[in-house]
């Protein structure tokens, strides 16, 4: 799903980065930081754009972009932000796990059952190989409700890892994940599940909205046979901005 406004949000990692790397910079706040990266790396920030950020150009850029005197920048206060902005000993408040809900085989008619990929709280922001678990739905038109939390666990050294996983979801007609290689994704597909790449970390719920709102109407050919209208593909995977 596009931001409504055209830009892309930005993550709330690289955001909690930002802040503590104004924090350490005499006479910047985070929203001229915020500037200075946008100008340094483009848009969107990203970690593989702050992972390439360099010393003396966001010295540079921030000496000339701040408003009003040049604020007087340390080399050490600049090493300690760059660290920052790096993602150097900085960890991200774990968010809840979110609550079962009771379910019953045949409660919600004309449903389907997927799962999602993720690392914390009820976020899609985790891939297939290395997840924490996997947040498992039932949906249909007009309900929806989080029926199961599957953790991998560890893995012995004679097993298959990506089997493993893919015997987690026999029972979901769909996995949406961040990233799926193809062995990982045949594997998938041989128990049953078509796997979905998403574009970037999102809720949970807004897979499960859209979900329904694609159940209320009619279900497009891909998703049809998903849920065993027609055969189940065999080979490829599918892109999310493919669903509407």
């Amino acid at each position: 799903m596009a931001p409504r406004n055209g830009r892309v949000p930005l993550p709330a990692h690289l955001a909690l980065r930002i802040a503590l790397a104004a924090r350490e910079l005499n006479g910047v706040n985070t929203g001229q930081l915020l500037r200075t990266l946008l100008s340094v790396t483009g848009e969107p920030i990203t970690e593989a754009r702050l992972a390439r950020l360099r010393l003396n150009r966001l010295r540079n850029r921030l000496l000339s972009s701040v408003d009003g005197p040049p604020p007087t920048l340390s080399e050490r206060q600049l090493q300690r932000a760059l660290g920052l902005l790096k993602g150097r000993g900085v960890r991200m408040p774990e968010e809840p796990l979110p609550t079962i809900e009771p379910y019953r085989e045949g409660e919600l008619p004309d449903s389907i059952r997927i799962a999602c990929t993720s690392d914390g709280g009820e976020r899609l922001d985790g891939s297939f190989g290395s997840c924490a678990r996997f947040l498992v739905y039932q949906i249909s038109p007009s309900a929806s409700r989080l029926v199961d939390l599957r953790e991998p666990g560890p893995v012995a050294p004679h097993e298959d890892r990506h089997a493993r996983r893919a015997e987690l979801l026999h029972d979901c007609q769909l996995l949406y994940t961040l990233s799926i290689g193809g062995p990982a994704a045949a594997k998938v597909i041989r128990v049953g599940t078509h796997p979905i790449k998403v574009m970037r970390p999102i809720p949970a719920r807004e897979i499960v909205e859209e979900l329904q709102q694609v159940l209320a109407s009619a279900p497009p050919p891909w998703l049809a046979k998903a849920m065993g209208s027609e055969p189940a593909p065999r080979v490829s995977t599918s892109e999310r901005e493919d669903t509407p």
